[in-house]
């Protein structure tokens, strides 16, 4: 079997870190495998744990004042002691994500499973389980969940007629839910809610159809008896989207279906061609291809095994290790991220949060919120490059539901115009402080830098009715600090109390601390925010005194600095952090992903930017999935290609678990979509208005090739292929017509695909020419 973009299994699952992930974008489910019982866990992405709550402190604004002012005498534990008594939320949690239930489906199977198979196709986002019984009988599973149906639909069969036996029921969710029961002739219907008056009401509707055999219920399950072939559909709506009609919602899924179901072969053909169709829309626009070295791993072992493998052993040395390699498998992971952002988020569902949709726990880690000083962000660094433009729509809808949270958060909070968030939301758009955990908590950034994907979306796809749109939410985010900025001593904008995400440090005195004033991140979030919406109001034509307002403070912002290590400064004062390898990067925020710091442009900058990285790594930094991840989109920026591939095999080896999801641990999915982000990196770059290709290419992956990643300026790079680390060809299509500016080592020739040269001239080592829409440009070295 072709391996190159299927993850295999020859055992059913044990836990959640070896389950299979399917979803539609809404609903979710990760897929056990069990021979004698499926065990399939259950979300939908709306499902929170409450209502709306109002958790702005009355005293915020008091607060603020007397901690400003605290810590400008760097009365640090003072500072921090009011903080948590007049500025943390009332309440200190916003609501958290929860499960859906478990699908279990109980066979009646007795024996073993022999030559048992467990796969997911990402070509056509499909799960499926194989296996004989001691009498050779072989067992089929297809498990899918349709875009097109919004449906989860398993198909079973067997290939002696009459032996497909089983009985499938809903439950979980620690038995909070109301009601599991027959609704109608062979539908269960199984609904409940979820804490407070204001809660989110579900329903999830299930029903079964087979060939041959009998189908009935009993009690609150679907039996089918002495059958040739079933299909198990199930449908789940909640009131969040639906209103008060959720229930009818569920079950009018189903019969959207089954009504018109005259053969159940057919039907399951239909729905499956339907899901596939819809899929490969978005999945075939990329295809990577990386030589095979791993010595017949990558076709002979399972997915968790070759995981395993490249891991090494105790009784490897360090170049035992590194000679273990296996390119496929990073191609996989690549392919894989893929799967999953369009499998978590489509036009009209909720942005993936902390673990994408598939949550397990009524009280995951960290809520399985959207973590936005850093983790939510991530989720969607690949979407534009990747060419998955349209899954990162629901993130600017989430925006635009936090805006009215938002200003009454700046209102009451800051006495400030514009709207803010601090460090994390939920699903109601809350942006008052999340948490009592002081490196975090204090940090009204988070509206900032995810308002920043709204000029990262426009200047992939060049959309202005887009920009238009959303260009309100943009000002809206840089208004805020036109009120909260002060200034410092040196007659600097800065920011205060904030933090630099998740960090302690230690001055001079000794005094160890979070709350500060101007941590380099947010300086650099805000420039970035104001020079995004500065451009923005060019192009639009509106909002021009705003954009002269910023153009005004713009340089009234701290520089980025260099501290005493010959590192980036992460705090306005040169200070020694708590913990030296911490797995925030904070400020190299300017190198990734901003592009404040250009090693082409800045030198001595990139130097630094270097320099912290190494700090952090030798002190064990990025021992994190996410983190990992995020260090291999910074060496990427700093085209070098060895530390690119050496982080991408510490993430596969450190921070993946056996079902290729991302491990923190534990499970998060922000791990699996930096990495992504980070390989599409090293082979396209296209900040800073150029268009670089290769620029960090891992010697190890010497010949491979490339198509459909997106470049900024609305360009599309339709293929591109190398050969001993060099490039040999790329065809580039422009979608809008702007002018490129493009780096690639060694010599290149550019012609029209009828083969007249391109008229070009070279520009500090740029080849720069003009382009027309639609037209396709071949670049050859």
């Amino acid at each position: 079997m072709n391996t190159d973009q299927l993850l295999w299994f020859t055992k059913e699952a044990p836990d959640f870190d070896h389950a299979i992930p399917v979803g539609n974008g809404r609903i979710g489910g990760m897929v056990f495998g069990g021979a004698a019982r499926e065990l399939i866990r259950l979300n939908e992405d709306s499902i929170y744990s409450g209502g709306k709550r109002d958790r702005l402190n009355p005293d915020a604004f008091e607060g603020m004042t007397e901690i400003r002012k605290l810590l400008l005498e760097e009365k640090i534990p003072e500072a921090e002691a009011i903080a948590f008594q007049k500025m943390q939320g009332v309440t200190p949690n916003s609501r958290h994500y929860m499960p859906l239930g478990d699908l279990t489906i109980r066979f009646a199977f007795t024996g073993k499973a022999r030559d048992y198979l467990r796969t997911l196709d990402l070509t056509e986002a499909v799960a499926a389980v194989n296996f004989h019984d001691d009498a050779n009988v072989q067992f089929t599973r297809e498990v899918f969940v349709s875009f097109p149906a919004q449906l989860m639909v398993i198909r079973m069969t067997c290939d002696t007629p009459g032996k497909l036996e089983f009985s499938a029921s809903l439950d979980g969710r620690e038995d909070y839910y109301d009601d599991n029961r027959p609704v109608e002739k062979n539908v269960i219907l199984y609904t409940g809610g979820t804490g407070s008056r204001n809660g989110i009401f579900f329903a999830a509707g299930m029903t079964a159809l087979a060939k041959g055999g009998t189908v009935r219920t009993v009690g609150n399950a679907i039996r089918v008896s002495g059958a040739d072939e079933a299909l198990l559909l199930l449908s789940a709506e909640t009131s969040f989207y639906c209103g008060d009609a959720y229930c009818e919602k569920a079950l009018e899924r189903l019969h959207a279906v089954i009504d018109t179901a005259e053969d159940v072969t057919e039907l399951f053909t239909k729905l499956r061609a339907e899901h596939v169709a819809d899929y490969k829309a978005l999945y075939d626009r990329v295809r990577l291809t990386l030589q095979d070295n791993s010595e017949g791993a990558a076709e002979k072992l399972p997915t968790d095994e070759r995981i395993s493998r490249l891991l090494g052993n105790a009784d490897d040395d360090k170049e035992c290790i590194a000679l273990i390699r296996d390119n496929k498998l990073a191609a996989l992971y690549f392919h894989y991220a893929r799967y999953l952002m369009i499998s978590a988020s489509r036009p009209g569902t909720q942005p993936m949060n902390l673990q994408g949709i598939w949550n397990d726990q009524m009280q995951p880690a960290w809520g399985s919120r959207f973590t936005i000083n850093i983790n939510t962000e991530m989720n969607y660094w690949p979407a534009e490059v990747c060419n998955l433009s349209e899954c990162h729509l629901p993130l600017f809808d989430l925006i635009e539901r936090m805006r009215p949270e938002g200003r009454r958060t700046a209102k009451e909070m800051y006495h400030a115009k514009g709207f803010c968030c601090h460090h994390n939301t939920d699903i109601w758009g809350d942006c008052a402080p999340q948490d009592l955990w002081m490196p975090s908590t204090i940090w009204p950034m988070g509206a900032a830098w995810l308002c920043l994907h709204i000029f990262e979306h426009y200047r992939f796809t060049q959309d202005r009715d887009f920009l238009e749109a959303h260009f309100d939410a943009m000002c809206e985010a840089a208004e805020f600090f036109t009120d909260y900025l002060f200034e410092n001593k040196h007659g600097q904008l800065v920011t205060g109390p904030s933090v630099s995400p998740e960090n302690t440090y230690i001055t001079e005195s000794g005094t160890r601390g979070s709350l500060c004033i101007g941590p380099s991140m947010d300086t650099q979030i805000i420039t970035v925010l104001f020079r995004d919406v500065i451009e923005a109001s060019g192009l639009l034509h509106k909002r021009e005194e705003l954009a002269e307002q910023l153009s005004a403070m713009l340089p009234k912002l701290p520089p980025i600095s260099v501290g005493k290590y010959g590192q980036i400064m992460e705090w306005a004062e040169d200070y020694d952090e708590v913990e030296a390898g911490h797995r925030h990067i904070s400020q190299l925020f300017a190198l990734h992903p901003a592009d404040l710091i250009i090693p082409q442009r800045d030198p001595k900058l990139a130097a630094a930017a270097r320099a912290t990285m190494i700090r952090r790594l030798i002190h064990g930094g990025g021992h994190t999935g996410w983190s990992s991840a995020w260090i291999i989109n910074m060496w990427a920026r700093l085209q070098d290609a060895d530390m690119v591939y050496e982080n991408i095999r510490k993430l596969l080896t450190h921070s993946t678990n056996p079902n290729l999801l991302d491990s923190h641990p534990p499970f998060q999915i922000d791990g699996n979509f930096g990495g992504a982000a980070g390989m599409a990196e090293a082979l396209l770059q296209s900040h800073g208005g150029e268009i670089n290709l290769l620029p960090a290419l891992p010697k190890n992956w010497h010949d491979g090739s490339v198509t459909g990643l997106r470049a900024r300026g609305g360009f599309e790079l339709l293929s591109m292929s190398w050969k001993d680390g060099k490039l040999v060809r790329a065809e580039l299509l422009s979608h809008s017509g702007n002018p490129v500016v493009l780096r690639a080592a060694g010599v290149i020739s550019i012609n029209r695909t009828d083969d007249t040269r391109v008229s070009a001239e070279l520009r500090d080592g740029a080849v720069c020419f003009n382009t027309e829409p639609g037209a396709k440009y071949i670049i050859t070295a």
